[in-house]
C-alpha cells in the first residue's frame, strides 16, 4: 500500500501537465494554416494577373477605336497591350499573345499569358486553375 500511494503522486503530476500541450497543438495545426496562407497567396497572385490582363484588353480594345483601317487597329490594340503589360509589375509582356479579330462591326481583343513559370504555380502545394491565363474585350466600331 505505501508503493502505491508514493506513485500516485507521481503519476497524477505528469497527466495533469500541460507543458507541451500548445507546442502539440500547433504541430497539427501548422501545415493545414500554412497550405491555406500559400493557397491565398497563389490564388491572390493568380487573380491579380487575370485582373491586370483584362484592364489591358480593355484599354487595348478601346484605343483601337482610333484607327481608320483593320491594319491600324490591330497594330494600336498590340501596342496598347505591349505598353500595359510591361507597366504591370510582375508580368513578362514577352509571354504574352494578342489575337484582333474584326466580324460585324465589332473589334475583339483578346489576350493570353502564360503564368507556368510564375512563382505561385511553381509551389505546387494547392491546385491551381490553368497556367495559360486568357482574358478578351469587344467594342463596337462606329455609331451607337
Amino acid at each position: 500500500m505505501v508503493a502505491k500511494s508514493e506513485s500516485s503522486p507521481l503519476r497524477g503530476s505528469i497527466v495533469r501537465d500541460r507543458r507541451g500541450a500548445v507546442l502539440t497543438e500547433f504541430a497539427l495545426v501548422a501545415p493545414l494554416l500554412l497550405m491555406i496562407l500559400l493557397g491565398i497567396i497563389a490564388y491572390g497572385g493568380y487573380f491579380w494577373r487575370g485582373h491586370a490582363l483584362q484592364q489591358v484588353a480593355n484599354d487595348a480594345a478601346r484605343a483601337s477605336l482610333a484607327g481608320l483601317t483593320a491594319s491600324e487597329r490591330a497594330s494600336l490594340a498590340r501596342t496598347t497591350v505591349r505598353d500595359g503589360l510591361s507597366g504591370q509589375a510582375g508580368i513578362a509582356p514577352d509571354r504574352a499573345t494578342v489575337e484582333v479579330s474584326e466580324a460585324s462591326e465589332t473589334i475583339t481583343v483578346r489576350v493570353g499569358y502564360d503564368a507556368s513559370s510564375e512563382a505561385f504555380f511553381r509551389l505546387g502545394l494547392v491546385p491551381m486553375p490553368a497556367a495559360l491565363i486568357r482574358r478578351s474585350a469587344a467594342v463596337r466600331l462606329g455609331g451607337l
